[in-house]
């Protein structure tokens, strides 16, 4: 029996691992069709296919359409619009930053949500959190550099993009209690893809067919990737899951060296080093809970 559940746990890391780097890889591919394309247009093929996979499951599982159903639709729109301000804000940011950086900035997200679960959800978060998020600030900071000549005003976008992604995911939160998980992910997917379809006149550009397919395969492998994440978590404890969560920020600096021979700076080495410090305190404060463990997410560019 322990043998077993050490390798459903093994099971659970692999999956995670492979969907992570599978999300580090869409993120490599939207930096790229980013610099040609209109980040609309970007968002319409992740979404899309994204939306489409979701339904595919759902009818394959036998689930049925009834378990889309929507409920609190207001909540849906919410979720619509941040999701869609996460992944303008984050895609927009990738045309100029380096994807380490992007990714490092991004390590935000659990900070906000820990910060904002206080007012959104009546959470209660101790002092020795309170601590850890203002240390992963800190962090930010040394990453941005306001106020230096370092300082690029791009370095607020994945900013902005972790704080949309944070309050999206506490909607989604919020959601649980009323709605499945397919449901939650599918409509918010939906509502993006039509927002960014009214774009399409004026911003839609013919791809050619090499960009065609990288449309085709970013919207796969994030789909993917994400669908493995969610196993991940599903073979093994939240606890275990989590940290390898901060393995895109490697995949960061590999796809960045190697397409666009990118190296980052040691403010960034630095910044990130105490941003998933303070994220890895975040985490073993919540395992001390008695209440189930929320799983910490992973960087907003792979999940918006």
């Amino acid at each position: 029996m322990g043998s077993a559940a050490e390798e459903r746990i093994g099971f659970g890391i692999g999956c995670a691992l492979v969907g992570l780097f599978g999300m580090a890889v869409m993120d490599a591919c939207a930096k790229f069709l980013g610099a040609g394309y209109a980040i609309s247009q970007v968002i319409l093929a992740r979404n899309g296919i994204g939306a489409l996979a979701i339904l595919a499951f759902v009818l394959l599982s036998g689930a049925g359409l009834a378990c889309l159903k929507p409920r609190r639709p207001g909540l849906l729109v919410l979720r619509t619009v941040v999701n869609l301000g996460a992944a303008f804000l984050f895609f927009t940011g990738l045309r100029y930053l380096p994807l380490a950086d992007a990714f490092a900035i991004a390590f935000a997200a659990p900070l906000f949500i820990t910060a904002l679960s206080v007012p959104v959800l009546g959470e209660q978060v101790g002092l020795r959190r309170w601590a850890a998020v203002l240390v992963g600030f800190v962090g930010v900071m040394v990453v941005v550099q306001p106020g230096t000549a370092s300082f690029r005003i791009e370095a607020l976008l994945p900013l902005g993009a972790a704080l949309s992604y944070a309050l999206a995911m506490l909607i989604g939160r919020r959601m649980t209690r009323d709605m499945p998980t397919a449901a939650i992910m599918f409509w918010p997917s939906l509502g993006a893809v039509a927002v960014t379809l009214v774009m399409m006149p004026l911003q839609w550009q013919t791809p050619s067919l090499p960009d065609a397919g990288l449309f085709v395969f970013m919207g796969i492998i994030g789909t993917g990737g994400m669908a493995l994440i969610t196993q991940g978590y599903r073979h093994a404890p939240a606890a275990v899951i989590a940290p390898f969560d901060y393995s895109v920020l490697i995949w960061g600096v590999i796809l960045g060296w190697v397409i666009w021979q990118e190296i980052p700076s040691s403010n960034v080495w630095a910044g990130a080093t105490i941003l998933v410090a303070s994220g890895l305190y975040i985490l073993h404060r919540e395992t001390r809970k008695p209440k189930p463990l929320q799983p910490v997410p992973a960087p907003v560019g792979p999940t918006s």
